[in-house]
């Protein structure tokens, strides 16, 4: 596969929905990838990517880097055991919210510990689209689908909370549909020296449609650096209801902490 000027995807035919939230987020990663590239920021060839199962992780397919194609639920795992192999690889790990909320929910929440210098890409459709609706630990309350035909029971998890509560030191939410901003916020978390959590607010065009109608509720912030207005972001939305505001943007970033590989001697010889 030869790199273009503008793009790094592949030529593999594209299975999403005509019309999915996944194009947009292709490109933004395409873009900042291959801008990154050209500012000779990082190699092509020090890319790399994780994935696991789920419409989202079809991207592994349509992007021109090196990875690993793992398991459900398994892809931040797999990303820190890349970085354990190899300090220097620019990380990318991408999940559903169901596989990074709930069979991925133990490494989500470990991963702001760790700290490790990679970057986790969430497409939030609040679905298990892949496997036919089912719902997910973002799911709102009553959303009935095929596993339960009564409707959810339980309050929707906030991601976001959880994160700045784990100790995350980069946190943001994107909207897709504004390509130049899901751009600048990726570049900024794949920069960041720590462990970089993005959040793509997506729709499902089958499964869950009713949070298909959020976009009036988003508005941008500028870049937050203080815990407690972040906390305040954070609970502006509770993945439940269709009203109140859906901030987007950077919602946290705190500089100095050391990062996994910088802790271990045996990683830290290695880092160039």
């Amino acid at each position: 596969m030869k790199l273009s000027n503008t793009n790094i995807k592949t030529n593999i035919p594209i299975t999403w929905c005509p019309g999915c939230p996944n194009f947009l987020i292709l490109e933004a990663v395409n873009r900042t990838i291959q801008k990154l590239i050209k500012e000779k920021y990082c190699p092509h060839k020090d890319f790399c990517m994780t994935a696991d199962i789920g419409c989202n992780s079809k991207i592994f397919d349509y992007l021109n880097i090196s990875g690993i194609y793992g398991l459900h639920g398994r892809s931040l795992a797999t990303a820190l055991g890349v970085k354990l192999g190899n300090p220097n690889l620019k990380v990318l790990a991408f999940q559903g919210d169901g596989g990074a909320y709930s069979e991925g929910i133990e490494h989500f929440i470990h991963a702001f510990r760790y700290n490790s210098d990679l970057t986790l890409i969430v497409h939030d459709n609040q679905a298990f689209s892949l496997t036919t609706g089912q719902t997910t630990p973002t799911t709102q309350l009553g959303e009935k689908s095929k596993s339960q035909p009564l409707g959810e029971f339980n309050n929707p998890l906030n991601p976001i909370m959880l994160a700045l509560a784990a100790g995350a030191s980069f946190v943001a939410r994107c909207n897709p549909f504004d390509i130049e901003d899901t751009s600048r916020i990726l570049e900024a978390g794949i920069k960041h020296n720590g462990f970089a959590f993005v959040e793509m607010m997506q729709k499902c065009l089958i499964f869950n449609p009713d949070m298909n109608n959020l976009d009036k509720l988003m508005y941008k912030i500028a870049d937050c650096h203080n815990l407690e207005r972040a906390e305040k972001f954070a609970k502006e939305w509770d993945y439940n209801s269709k009203s109140g505001k859906i901030p987007i943007g950077i919602l946290f970033q705190k500089f100095g902490d050391r990062t996994l590989e910088e802790k271990w001697p045996q990683l830290k010889r290695e880092l160039r």
